[in-house]
């Protein structure tokens, strides 16, 4: 494990009660929703001929922070839900999701990079989110690709590397599409350190899939007008704030 992981997971246990607490602020129930990102919504943005089935499914999520795409894709009918996070403090958010839900999902503690997983054990992958806070992509595309079997499906969103170049109350442009992808951010004031991002290029993600051993299927922009709830009509809609790579396991 490198010194970014290290860093982020230290932060991301410091943080997780506050982040999830503000995930969940808006919720009127009890618990946040668990929205599967395998949903067949006529108005989601993904292509429905990409959607794999859950029906039998075993999947795994690389990187689930408080569990909602687990615990969702569990109640969505996959046949068995795993998962797998670098934060113990995320996992105990996840777990506690599930139980709530009464979900059939096991959340384990590890790095992308070195999976604790068996080869082929797997019919879909997905990570949401995630894969900006990883330093060596190469290897957790490697290990994403060796949990998988021949064929399997593989979802990897991650913010748009442009909508990230722009200031969201200015519109102006912050740095270059092709500059360093590392950069540190401030996650909230009450911290006094920083967690490490990498904003690679559409390019790069395409390169380090295929790689990996993966096709790549389709590359997903939504507009954020329609598919981002919390982004109004002003700047920061004018550029994509989600990039979605689905893949196949060659």
């Amino acid at each position: 494990m490198n010194d970014a992981h290290r860093e982020n997971r230290r932060l991301w246990n410091r943080w997780s009660d506050a982040f999830q607490a503000r995930w969940n602020a808006d919720t009127a129930t009890d618990a946040p929703p668990v929205p599967s990102p395998f949903d067949l919504d006529a108005d989601g943005p993904d292509p429905e001929r990409l959607v794999p089935a859950m029906g039998d499914a075993a999947v795994v999520e690389l990187g689930c922070g408080g569990g909602q795409g687990a615990v969702g894709t569990a109640l969505a009918g996959a046949d068995r839900v795993v998962v797998v996070d670098l934060s113990r403090e995320q996992l105990r958010h996840a777990r506690r999701l599930r139980d709530h839900y009464g979900a059939d999902a096991t959340f384990l503690h590890g790095d992308v990079a070195a999976l604790p997983l068996a080869a082929d054990a797997f019919d879909v992958a997905f990570s949401e989110w995630a894969y900006q806070h990883v330093a060596d992509l190469d290897a957790a595309l490697r290990e994403a690709r060796r949990a998988l079997r021949d064929g399997a499906t593989f979802l990897l969103s991650v913010p748009h590397p442009f909508g990230e170049l722009i200031d969201g109350e200015t519109g102006e442009l912050d740095g270059r599409y092709h500059d360093d992808p590392r950069r540190r951010i401030a996650i909230d004031d009450a911290y006094d350190a920083e967690m490490v991002v990498f904003d690679r290029s559409v390019g790069e993600l395409h390169r380090a899939l295929s790689d990996a051993g993966f096709a790549v299927d389709a590359v997903v922009e939504p507009d954020p007008i329609e598919h981002s709830p919390n982004v109004d009509c002003g700047p920061a809609a004018a550029v994509p704030r989600d990039l979605r790579l689905w893949a196949t396991a060659a």
